[in-house]
């Protein structure tokens, strides 16, 4: 939110929560194939921006560090979206393809989460039913 002396976000903030499935995303931000960095990386584009307005992922990495108050490295930034893209969650926008064919914007897929590894449920613990 801007207030009087602050400049407005570079990217707008989506005025309504994105259409992603909820357990998708839940399962996705549970997948232990991906680091925390890549989770956060992946919430940050799942539901941070309008589609058709995120960033491309080199304008996030291009973020000064002041821009970015001393956050994530370069590199490290690079490496959990290439972690991502490995995984098949973050795919290149066929519409945004340079003479290279690698896409300036990727697109955030949540569907890998259906093969998410998740940790299992210790035995003992969950769902009670009545009368067992």
């Amino acid at each position: 939110m801007s207030t009087p002396e602050t400049l407005p976000p570079r990217w707008p903030v989506p005025p309504a929560p994105p259409a992603h499935d909820p357990v998708l995303f839940a399962r996705a931000m549970r997948d232990m194939r991906l680091t925390w960095r890549a989770r956060g990386i992946l919430a940050e584009l799942a539901v941070g921006y309008v589609p058709e307005e995120a960033p491309a992922i080199g304008e996030l990495v291009a973020l000064t560090r002041d821009e970015r108050l001393a956050a994530e490295g370069r590199e490290a930034f690079r490496k959990a979206a290439g972690e991502l893209r490995s995984l098949g969650y973050l795919t290149p926008d066929a519409t945004t393809a340079s003479a290279s064919g690698v896409g300036a914007r990727l697109v955030v897929d949540l569907t890998p989460a259906e093969d998410a590894w998740l940790i299992p449920q210790p035995y003992g613990y969950g769902l009670v039913v009545e009368g067992s």
